[in-house]
């Protein structure tokens, strides 16, 4: 079957699967930028229980494969009496993976982040987080832009594990076996989910250099 042939039977499936896709990726990237913000700022508290609790949490899902983690989810949870939408196993997966990395972005950013600042904050009487909401989480994010732009394109690229378990509507890894089970699609099929990730890809990139040129600190 040809591309074209393929685009007139199943190109309203194929953009309804890029939308999924992209819903997919905006969920889960939020999710692991909030939890990454509270892992990163646990990480850093004067606490030392909380500060080995965030690594442990680094530690454990930054080493876990996503395939892994999504049977965890769909087949053993429900052993525990703990049962889950598909969507929300696919989702969970990919908010918790990309978190761990979304916290390690974090912390390099807070690296680049002059020591005098946090002495001059402590000197003026600003509190723990009060200098965490003012002066290090801000310049953290500014200083990760390209890293977390890179996060959201490997958080994409994850999103492929919806493939794994009969969701529906379709994600753009799941619609090719959706075809190849009704049609010669081949090779071709997965060549146009190809090229809508690297567009995907693509776009993210050009809007994470801009925006990192916009908030870059010059130092």
């Amino acid at each position: 079957m040809s591309i074209s042939a393929l685009l007139d039977k199943y190109g309203s499936l194929y953009l309804q699967a890029m939308l999924t896709t992209w819903r997919l990726t905006v969920i889960s990237f939020a999710g692991a930028m909030a939890i990454g913000l509270i892992i990163t700022v646990i990480r850093v508290c004067p606490i030392k229980p909380l500060r080995y609790l965030g690594d442990f949490y680094v530690q454990i899902f930054r080493n876990i494969p996503g395939a892994a983690m999504l049977i965890l989810l769909v087949y053993a949870l429900p052993y525990l009496k703990l049962n889950f939408p598909y969507e929300t196993c696919v989702l969970i997966a990919t908010i918790m993976i990309p978190s761990a990395f979304c916290s390690e972005h974090l912390m390099s950013g807070m690296n680049t982040i002059a020591p005098g600042q946090i002495e001059a904050a402590r000197a003026l009487g600003f509190s723990f987080f009060q200098m965490i909401r003012r002066i290090v989480i801000p310049q953290a994010l500014r200083s990760a832009v390209l890293p977390l732009t890179n996060l959201l394109v490997a958080t994409m690229l994850t999103t492929s594990l919806a493939s794994q378990v009969p969701m529906r509507p379709r994600d753009l890894t799941g619609i090719v076996s959706y075809i190849n089970t009704r049609d010669v699609g081949g090779v071709l099929a997965f060549a146009i989910s190809a090229a809508l990730y690297c567009l995907t890809a693509l776009l993210l990139g050009q809007l994470g250099g801009w925006i990192d040129r916009k908030v870059r600190i010059l130092r």
